[in-house]
């Protein structure tokens, strides 16, 4: 198989042949653009989706796609751990050609809404235009009913209020007797058998409503509304250069709250409704306006959301997430006194990642919540008495991290979970599957091979058909006993041959030490094709250093486009720094109130740890470039580091954290807005510019206000700095990606870091 790939790999000559001169010419502009095409569809059999069949649901059977554009249906036998041909294809293709009057291939069959009997016997698919049902035993194929497009098949997904009923406008009350509707920003009930109605509030105004329905209590005696006081209106404009319906630019606008701006403030409001026996109108009475509740547990939300009633209507509860985001609570108010309670408070110092790492569950009986948690430095799921409010256990524990909640099956207290970090040895970033119970106990991985990993459960999760890779490693496919983790076969396994045989460059994972010299830093290394270990070769990074996440590729693919810039001489990377998520509290924190860190100190001393294993990357030649918050992070490369970064591209940046959408910013900028909001902005650093820089933004960008872009500008041109601008009419966010973007970033960067002209030599 060795010895396979080599001879598979000298053909590359014939099909790429290595450029002997310098980077950035022609034809390394040309093998550039062909290399998304040229590595499209390379890789066979890398792919099962699969389709559950039998009474009792133990088989499935999937399209597996094989080289030079051709397939073949197969099916696994998931108690048996065996897999066989679905059919006899030559004997369908026969078949369907002498029905259809056409040639029909075997190994490229197209069966849309492929359906199997449970039996296993009979296969339905539709082909020209009819429906047809197919004996696979005696290959007798008959006309049948057309088969309907498949619906999509209905996924697990974590319930994040567990139980609650959603606000709906007009919402009935369970016992079907009375409806509350909003009018003229007010609350009106109405009596459903006599039509009667009455006014319950008066105090709602325009800039004051109560708006988004109410939720009833299972009694049908009370009900929860929220009375919310508006937002101030930050109008951001922008102006359509060359609009394609008329010759004069247009003016659009939209609203915009930026970070500092007041923002909508909910009040929660607890009303009584007559009983059965009494009049609707006595609901005009002051005792059924709404009930004081003290806000002291609650007084400056972001949001009030997942309203829900106790089964025996004593209480209700609801989350709060404080603005600034470092208080998130469940509160519960009493229906009787009114009282107002902390079920569970959950406080940072730094910031609680609510957009991110924020999951909770009600389990009815018993009383409990399912409630996800940073607390012990890692994030984890934990166990409450939703009662009392004490932690009953912690579910998950250890340094690793849960990454989401796949399913809560309550009659059995068990929890299917996403995490990673588990393993020693493998990436922290892939992803694992697990199973443990409510109490902590008998925890499972149902997933090992050293990849990420996803997963596909059978109907009945007695089964499951694990997906994982790496950058470095096509697919692998296994089906699972979700009961102890257990393999039963390997149901397929990528083969990327015909990939290697174009020359592809397999990516290679790398790893240095962080700031700290302690902590692991993991990113990729891409190189060009006709890479050649006698020369040097420019470092660039492509960066996005958004704290919501982590971004450096971790399953296989056959292209990525950072591919594509280094086909042009560029060796580019690509890593996740300190304050990126994923991992430890510890390692997010340093993103607080700090988006201006964007991670460099590990940057840095990575990529000065893989030329120091690599001679070829000189890092006397270092450009970056990124859209976004990545366009923030570039253009503060050349502003902090530019000592080490000579060049950089930035798209679409957030470029002043003042300037952009007020929740990303806020929840890791922090609120109030403060002096270190302006200390870390590209604006009142851009005097500190060395190297080359290339702003681009699109001039309809309705993501982040295309004005941080020009305020950089201002900032540049006010400093008498060079740069280069480009502003491109009708574009919105990721301007840059566009081919005309893509195209003139490639050339900023063989011209300053290359030196050369682009495309001037063949």
């Amino acid at each position: 198989m060795f010895r396979s790939a080599l001879l598979l790999s000298s053909c590359l000559f014939i099909t790429l042949p290595v450029t002997t001169v310098a980077q950035g010419t022609r034809s390394d502009y040309e093998r550039s653009a062909r290399l998304s095409e040229q590595t499209r569809n390379k890789v066979a059999h890398a792919k099962v989706e699969p389709h559950w069949f039998g009474a009792d649901k133990t088989h499935f059977w999937y399209r597996r796609d094989l080289t030079g554009k051709t397939h073949e249906f197969v099916v696994i036998d998931a108690a048996q751990g065996s897999r066989q041909p679905a059919f006899d294809h030559e004997q369908l293709a026969a078949a369907l050609s002498q029905k259809l009057g056409k040639k029909f291939e075997s190994d490229r069959l197209d069966l849309p809404q492929l359906e199997f009997a449970e039996d296993g016997a009979s296969i339905r698919f539709n082909a020209g235009g009819k429906g047809w049902r197919y004996a696979i035993k005696s290959n007798e194929l008959v006309d049948a009913e057309l088969l309907k497009t498949d619906e999509a098949r209905p996924q697990d997904r974590p319930r994040r209020g567990g139980g609650g009923r959603t606000r709906s406008r007009g919402e009935e009350s369970p016992d079907g007797k009375k409806s509350v509707v909003i009018r003229n920003h007010n609350l009106v009930l109405r009596d459903k058998q006599s039509g009667k109605e009455v006014t319950l509030s008066t105090d709602g105004t325009a800039d004051d409503p109560y708006e988004g329905g109410v939720v009833w209590s299972p009694d049908s005696l009370h009900f929860v509304a929220l009375k919310t006081r508006q937002p101030e209106t930050h109008t951001v404009y922008l102006v359509e250069s060359s609009p394609k319906d008329q010759l004069q630019p247009k003016l659009h606008s939209f609203d915009y709250l930026k970070p500092g701006d007041r923002i909508a403030h909910p009040k929660v409001c607890l009303f009584d409704v007559p009983a059965e026996s009494e009049d609707v109108a006595s609901a005009s009475s002051p005792s059924n306006l709404p009930h004081a509740i003290s806000d002291q547990l609650f007084p400056n939300p972001w949001s009030i959301d997942e309203i829900r009633w106790a089964s025996d209507s004593s209480r209700f509860t609801f989350a709060y997430n404080q603005r600034g985001h470092q208080v998130l609570r469940i509160i519960a108010v009493d229906a009787q006194s009114r009282a107002a309670t902390s079920i569970i408070n959950e406080e940072s110092p730094t910031f609680l990642d609510y957009a991110g790492k924020r999951f909770v569950d009600y389990v009815d009986d018993p009383h409990e919540i399912i409630w996800m948690s940073e607390r012990s430095g890692w994030n984890h799921l934990y166990l409450y008495d939703s009662a009392t409010g004490s932690v009953k256990n912690p579910i998950t524990q250890g340094d690793w991290v849960v990454r989401g909640v796949d399913h809560v099956d309550e009659e059995h207290r068990q929890i299917t979970f996403k995490a990673s970090g588990v393993f020693t040895g493998q990436d922290p970033y892939y992803i694992h599957v697990g199973r443990i119970n409510f109490d902590g106990s008998g925890l499972t991985w149902l997933t090992a091979g050293d990849g990420t990993h996803t997963v596909d459960y059978s109907p009945d999760r007695q089964y499951l058909v694990d997906t994982y890779s790496r950058v470095d490693q096509p697919p692998i496919i296994e089906l699972r006993k979700v009961a102890d983790g257990s393999l039963i076969c390997e149901v397929d396994r990528g083969d990327w041959s015909e990939l290697l045989a174009t020359g592809w460059k397999v990516p290679e994972r790398f790893t240095a030490k962080g700031r700290d010299g302690a902590t692991d830093i993991f990113g990729v290394i891409w190189r060009p094709t006709n890479f050649d270990e006698a020369k040097k070769y420019p470092v660039i990074e492509y960066i996005y250093a958004g704290p919501h996440s982590a971004f450096t590729p971790k399953p296989f693919a056959a292209y990525h486009g950072v591919q594509s810039m280094a086909e042009l001489g560029f060796v580019v990377v690509q890593l996740d720094g300190m304050g990126t998520s994923h991992r430890s509290k510890a390692f997010h924190d340093v993103c607080w109130k700090n988006l201006g860190d964007s991670g460099f100190p590990d940057r840095i001393k990575w990529i000065k740890a893989a030329a120091q294993k690599y001679p070829q990357l000189d890092i006397t030649r270092v450009g970056i470039y990124g859209g976004s918050a990545g366009g923030q992070s570039s253009t503060r490369a050349v502003l902090a580091y530019g000592d080490f970064y000579k060049a950089a591209v930035s798209d679409c940046g957030c470029h002043d954290n003042r300037m952009d959408k007020i929740w990303w910013n806020e929840l890791w900028m922090g609120y109030p807005v403060g002096d270190h909001y302006a200390a870390q902005s590209n604006v009142t650093n851009a005097d500190k510019l060395t190297g080359k820089l290339m702003l681009v933004v699109g001039e309809l960008d309705r993501n982040v206000d295309p004005a941080s872009t020009m305020q950089v500008a201002n900032a540049l041109i006010k400093a008498d700095k060079d740069f280069d601008l480009l502003i491109i009419p009708g574009a919105g966010h990721g301007a840059a990606e566009s081919p005309y973007g893509k195209r003139r970033r490639m050339d900023f960067f063989v011209r300053h870091l290359l030196d050369v002209e682009p495309r001037s030599t063949p």
